[in-house]
């Protein structure tokens, strides 16, 4: 079947040209980092492909991390396999998608109590796993990151970076789109036609109605993250897996220049990510049951405060606007300990469930999502017969307009410098212009999509700063008013949509300035707004119950 073009955007829901029968060479399923690159990657050797995607891009764990490109000194001690992958896939995304990474280079550092053991073998740990490690005099070392505690005893400087997931993952399915890759999101695999060692078809069910879709693909990767586990039970194959909750906090401005870590094994509330304007602390590793209703606490706030502020001591007293928290899949069991499971990947090829044609991709990092969809499309094109080898570790990944607002502090750089007198200001927190929500709400309505607030806020800065969204949230809503892009009730719809999303995130850190924040918030929306009453209409409940 031809491939269905729009704009190299690469965001859709569900194209209205898709028939209710789809046939392609690669179904992929999940829209994370790896899913994304495996879409790009086969699309480079010239392989028709279509992912579908239950939610949105980076929903899951893809978009609920620190964001850190690893330079593998966190594993040199306990994991040099997944060191040394770190180190080599690092440079290569420094080489080839330098617009989604801030070079900002890594401290590790050990305060008074760390094991000094540990310490003294640091460096040549890292030697044995090919990963540069400085030692950088304290004095120094507290005169560049005055955030660093005075009881600092050891640093050691290595290749750490920011990565933005965010923008990687749309702009490697952008780049794959323009190549003929077919993108459906909020779609969900619901099952598996099975005929003999072959699937025949995959059944998918738009989540915003509409006839189920039969996809009829030569091959299957489930690259659906923490849910691969489900998928492939739908395909019957099992996987034994470990879900490992990881919490992380963001704070109001930005503590430290650099990626700090602590110099120990790892363990939680142990490092700080530089955010464009932000710092994010984290993280933790808690062993989970069930995927439903994944949210950070207050208690998980609060270790990981009291773990990182030896090393941090400003902590203590810091403003946090944001807690949020993600689900790692891991390989094998943890009898009880999640970290003491490997973060390496595996690649199931599923020949002894009796499939030829169906692969599974999970574990693994952020870091090395590339090298994982690489290892994958190798195993679909021997299975196609498809000879063109992987481009991916040496073509530069396009850069998309449209994507570039996801990045911290893009906005204001552009706002100022370009800043039209009609272009209004919606976000000052963030500095994002209605300009920019112009720009992504075309490009999605381009990809035959009806673009929601909530779209508009994974693809930009807007409720992401101190206020989360109170301000810019509403504003929004009125601009796309003004632009006729919202009619009649629709907008508060997408406002309690919107906040119900962004108040998850602020209840685990509700204290200091934060608090006064949200309750400025409350007033506001349902106050001034009467949200909670048009909430309740939403719920189908009376405003008796829900305000007595």
């Amino acid at each position: 079947m031809p491939s269905q073009h729009c704009d190299t955007q690469g965001f859709t829901s569900m194209e209205s040209n898709f028939p209710s029968v789809i046939q392609t060479q690669v179904l992929i399923i999940g829209g994370g980092v790896t899913g994304t690159a495996l879409a790009r990657d086969l699309a480079l050797r010239g392989v028709d492909c279509v992912l579908v995607e239950k939610d949105d891009i980076n929903a899951g764990a893809s978009g609920r991390n620190h964001g850190l490109l690893h330079s593998g000194a966190r594993y040199v001690a306990g994991d040099s396999d997944a060191a040394m992958e770190c180190r080599a896939e690092g440079d290569i995304l420094k080489r080839v998608a330098a617009q989604t990474i801030q070079d900002t280079g890594g401290y590790f550092v050990a305060v008074q109590g760390d094991d000094e053991r540990y310490i003294a073998d640091f460096p040549s740990c890292c030697a044995r796993s090919g990963i540069k490690a400085r030692a950088v005099d304290i004095a120094t070392a507290r005169a560049q990151e005055p955030a660093l505690s005075e009881h600092t005893i050891a640093v050691f400087e290595v290749p750490d970076a920011a990565i933005d997931p965010f923008r990687l993952s749309l702009e490697s399915m952008a780049h794959a789109r323009s190549l003929g890759a077919r993108l459906l999101r909020r779609t969900r695999v619901v099952g598996f036609e099975r005929a003999g060692r072959r699937i025949g078809a995959v059944r998918a069910e738009p989540l915003a109605g509409g006839p189920e879709l039969r996809i009829e693909a030569a091959q299957v990767v489930n690259a659906a993250g923490a849910w691969a586990r489900e998928v492939a039970l739908l395909a019957g194959a099992s996987i034994a897996m470990t879900y490992s909750k990881g919490t992380l906090l963001v704070t109001h401005t930005r503590l430290a220049s650099r990626v700090v870590n602590r110099l120990r094994r790892p363990g939680n509330g142990d490092i700080m990510m530089p955010g464009g304007t932000v710092s994010i602390v984290g993280t933790t590793s808690m062993q989970v049951d069930a995927l439903d209703d994944i949210r950070a606490t207050t208690a998980e706030a609060d270790l990981i405060i009291a773990q990182a502020s030896p090393m941090l001591p400003s902590l203590a007293s810091a403003r946090f606007v944001r807690a949020y928290a993600g689900v790692r899949p891991l390989l094998g069991s943890a009898g009880g300990d999640s970290r003491s499971v490997s973060r390496g990947f595996a690649l199931f090829d599923h020949e002894e469930h009796g499939l030829d044609n169906f692969a599974t991709l999970t574990g693994g990092k952020l870091t090395t999502c590339r090298l994982m969809a690489e290892r994958a499309a190798d195993l679909v094109c021997k299975r196609l017969g498809v000879t063109q080898p992987c481009l991916t570790a040496t073509t530069l990944l396009p850069r998309a307009a449209e994507s570039a607002w996801t990045a911290p502090g893009h906005s204001a750089h552009e706002w100022l410098r370009s800043h039209k007198p009609d272009d209004t200001l919606l976000c000052e927190c963030e500095m994002v212009q209605g300009s920019a929500v112009d720009a992504i709400y075309a490009a999605l309505r381009a990809a035959g999509d009806t673009p929601t607030l909530t779209d508009i806020g994974l693809r930009s800065r807007v409720g992401k700063g101190a206020c989360q969204g109170a301000f810019c949230g509403l504003r929004t809503v009125a601009h796309l008013y003004q632009t006729g892009d919202f009619q009649a009730q629709r907008g508060l719809a997408e406002i309690v949509d919107f906040f119900s999303e962004r108040w998850r995130g602020q209840q685990p850190i509700l204290w200091g300035e934060q608090l006064a924040q949200a309750e400025l918030a409350e007033a506001l929306h349902c106050g001034l707004f009467g949200e909670e009453l048009h909430q309740a209409r939403l719920l189908g409940r009376t405003a008796r119950e829900v305000r007595p």
